[in-house]
């Protein structure tokens, strides 16, 4: 019995493949191509265990793929590898269109062509569990009903296309080869090991080192947050009880805007860590916006409830302040990921 998790060294991958180390004696195999997102320091607590095999590689790479399916015959397959940030997306889509559909395409091959290699027995309790995100469905008006697993597809931005065309593909390969999938589609997750693109983790870093605090437009495009170790046993029970075929919406019931959780995060700091200079709400500023920035995204999460019994465990405010201590606690990684790269990309997106 064997678990194939691809981009297992990314923020949530990573909190997943710890997640289920610490639950469960069952191997993983984790696949990831290690850019520069994917941090093998994330799951240094694993050195030397012997139930987790890492391989560096790329899920566009189908000879290595079949020969990973081959050696480890795993019982199912657990897939966030994706390049995932909107502002890259914008910026170069080709990376995202090769990993997130092409990627995706292949994957879905290799995996088709292992589970009908396997016996009925087999086949039957076969996974493959893709993780998405609820950006595919588009942008919601302030007063609008959160998104549910039938509402319709509408991708604003290179990314959210992407992972829709993976969705559909992933929907299709079910439904016309009967490969047995499962689909998450999450909201915003934030937590340990988050790299420091993304606004809570950039925020926290950014203050700490007494720089602005950048916050694009007026900062009320709201969120639904998802601490990450929830959305974790979200995906435990999906992958033990969910049907085969079916979509299930994972979210964190907390809807803010930005612009709140960027004077949360001060405030915690303030509290946690003060400056000598001051309040950290000093360091805010507002940027241009973003092209074709989303103004709303929210999770009903009512089916995963009903049928899975499942509900995030923390509250935002627990969670955020799990978070923040996280992140001052481990000054070292952060120091670690914050290459020249991502200084530069940093200046790119927000510098002016």
């Amino acid at each position: 019995m064997t678990l194939l998790v691809t981009g297992g060294a990314g923020f949530i991958g990573s909190n997943f493949v710890l997640d289920w180390l610490a639950a469960s004696d069952e191997p993983v195999v984790n696949l990831d191509a290690l850019t520069y997102a994917g941090n093998l320091a994330n799951l240094a607590s694993l050195q030397g265990d012997a139930r987790h095999v890492f391989v560096k590689g790329d899920i566009c790479d189908r000879a290595l793929l079949d020969g990973l399916m081959a050696t480890h015959r795993p019982r199912a397959l657990v897939h966030f590898a994706a390049e995932s940030h909107v502002d890259r997306s914008i910026h170069g889509p080709g990376e995202f269109m090769r990993t997130n559909v092409t990627g995706t395409f292949t994957l879905l091959e290799a995996t088709r062509a292992h589970w009908m290699s396997l016996d009925a027995s087999a086949k039957a309790a076969f996974r493959f569990h893709h993780v998405s995100t609820d950006e595919v469905y588009g942008s919601l008006a302030p007063e609008a009903p959160a998104f549910t697993e039938t509402h319709a597809y509408e991708p604003n931005s290179p990314y959210s296309a992407s992972k829709a065309a993976s969705d559909h593909l992933v929907r299709a390969w079910h439904h016309t080869y009967g490969l047995p999938v499962l689909t998450t589609n999450c909201s915003n997750n934030y937590g340990p090991y988050h790299f420091p693109e993304k606004l809570i983790p950039l925020m926290i870093v950014n203050a700490l080192a007494g720089k602005p605090l950048p916050i694009y437009g007026d900062g009320m495009q709201v969120r639904d947050w998802l601490y990450v170790r929830d959305h974790c046993s979200a995906i435990r029970a999906v992958l033990a009880g969910g049907r085969p075929g079916e979509v299930y919406n994972v979210g964190g019931w907390n809807e803010k805007p930005n612009r709140d959780i960027v004077h949360t995060l001060c405030a915690l700091l303030d509290e946690l860590r003060p400056s000598p200079q001051g309040p950290y709400t000093r360091l805010i500023t507002h940027v241009t916006d973003r092209p074709g920035h989303d103004r709303r995204y929210a999770i009903d999460a009512r089916k995963i409830e009903r049928e899975l019994g499942w509900r995030p465990a923390e509250t935002f405010e627990s969670g955020i302040r799990k978070t923040v201590q996280w992140y001052l606690d481990n000054a070292a990684w952060v120091a670690d990921v914050q290459s020249g790269a991502y200084r530069d990309w940093v200046q790119k997106q927000y510098g002016g």
